[in-house]
């Protein structure tokens, strides 16, 4: 068997976005799990739009999410002379030619057709006239079809008859996409391309110069667009932001990918899948044909699923990585990263993403004496009544010969009984004078998370409130 090389070929006019995102993740995949072959390509010739800001996001997108290319990347625009160079091998061939027609003269042509009824298109005035300057046109087959077994929507065929002889070299000596698309993906070995259905419409055109030139067609496969939850095209208002923003708000790249591959492919009823598992798994066969809708509460479930299983250590270098981006490196050097690791696994089961988490961790990062405080929280909670009880358990918390979780239990029962009260009675108190609000994980984790001394110090700090 062949092997499989597959490639993915965005232009830097703008960032890398969900939709790209999932093309790049399912060609991806179909070379991982076949033991074949992945490569990249930036389709920079849009010299007016394309920019270095765009082409380096769009490498860094790649690297977060984990899509790692095989051999060099290949920049489109410095391969315009090996495109001419196959331009002229059509015009040898006969396969090609010039053409001097003029957009008006196209254009009147196309009126006088659809006037007529028929279809829209060049006419081919200039085919036989073997001319040797203008622009230069595939000289297209117009008997027959051109047909392929899509690997996604099954068979795609188009009367040669409907399409025209498409514009190879333009006028300045540019070569056209579809050119250009063709050479690239033949001189990079690739032999399966996987892409947005925006596409089906140039695979006949790009099958067409393939057979012109004698070399080997692709196998294609064009996956249906993502949709907002209004079933319209997606928008950032749905949550189409680029892949970077997804990082900047905290969200994990295996989660990004194990949702992205659920918008279009299924392994059964299953959810969530690793990486490895998606290599394994992945077939062309399970790609749906119809469009699938960006859920973002549904995308946030799934990064809370991987927030969850996520490695403390791991979680606590992002946490101080975040930190570092919001205050700055050298202030940021001053928190303690054990802190954020005692404190992540307290936060894992809430956390919707890291931004999240940093935001729970606030109080677990501070000293004592720079605790914030919610206001209400202290007036309803903090009260005459109940600072003396705070006092007190601090008392008995600064006794004790051991410092654990269960301790600090025995502790406060041995309490509520010696003062015949309630456990919601001193509950909430505690857990405003420790964190500076009602919301925290379980009381005497987050004891532990934050220490006896700096529990101590936060309880006599609210009783002096």
């Amino acid at each position: 068997m062949t092997k499989i090389v597959s490639r993915f070929a965005p232009s830097p006019t703008g960032f890398l976005h969900i939709g790209g995102a999932r093309t790049a993740l399912f060609s991806w995949l179909l070379a991982r799990a076949t033991g074949g072959e992945f490569r990249l390509r930036i389709e920079d010739t849009d010299r007016e739009r394309s920019t270095q800001e765009a082409t380096d996001a769009i490498i860094d997108s790649m690297k977060w999410l984990g899509l790692e290319h095989d051999d060099e990347i290949v920049f489109q625009s410095t391969r315009a002379e090996r495109h001419n160079e196959i331009i002229d091998q059509l015009i040898a061939s006969g396969h090609a030619y010039y053409c001097q027609c003029s957009k008006e003269d196209v254009d009147a042509m196309r009126e006088k057709a659809m006037k007529e009824g028929r279809k829209p298109k060049y006419d081919g005035t200039c085919r036989e006239k073997g001319l040797t300057s203008g622009v230069v046109r595939l000289k297209a087959p117009q008997e027959g079809a051109t047909g392929f077994e899509d690997m996604v929507k099954g068979l795609i065929a188009v009367e040669n008859g409907e399409m025209d002889d498409m514009i190879l070299r333009r006028s300045d000596g540019t070569p056209t996409y579809n050119l250009a698309v063709v050479v690239d993906d033949h001189d990079m070995g690739v032999n399966h391309v996987l892409r947005g259905d925006d596409h089906v419409n140039n695979t006949p055109r790009q099958i067409l110069i393939y057979n012109a030139l004698g070399w080997d067609v692709p196998r294609f496969g064009h996956v249906p667009m993502i949709l907002g939850p209004d079933k319209k095209k997606l928008s950032k208002r749905h949550g189409a932001l680029s892949v970077m923003e997804y990082e900047k708000m905290g969200y994990l790249p295996e989660a990004v990918c194990n949702y992205l591959a659920r918008l279009g492919w299924s392994h059964g009823d299953q959810e969530l899948f690793t990486m490895d598992e998606m290599v394994e798994l992945f077939s062309t066969d399970n790609l749906g044909n119809s469009p699938s809708v960006f859920d973002l509460t549904k995308f946030e479930w799934v990064n809370g699923q991987y927030m969850q299983k996520a490695d403390p250590e791991r979680l606590a270098d992002m946490l101080m990585d975040f930190l570092a981006r919001e205050v700055g490196q050298e202030e940021a050097a001053n928190v303690d990263r054990a802190a954020f690791v005692r404190v992540a696994p307290l936060l894992q089961p809430r956390a919707k993403s890291v931004v999240d988490m940093l935001e729970q961790s606030r109080p677990f990062i501070v000293d004592a004496a720079f605790l914030p405080y919610d206001e209400k929280a202290v007036k309803k909670f903090l009260t005459d009544e109940t600072k003396p009880l705070l006092a007190e358990i601090a008392g008995r918390i600064e006794a004790l010969d051991e410092f654990t979780e269960q301790s600090l239990e025995d502790v406060h029962r041995q309490f509520l009984e010696d003062k015949d009260i309630k456990f919601k009675v001193i509950a909430q108190p505690i857990r405003v004078a420790i964190v500076g609000k009602t919301q925290s994980p379980g009381l005497f984790e987050t004891m532990l998370a934050l220490g006896r001394e700096q529990t101590l110090a936060r309880l006599t700090r609210a009783v002096e409130l």
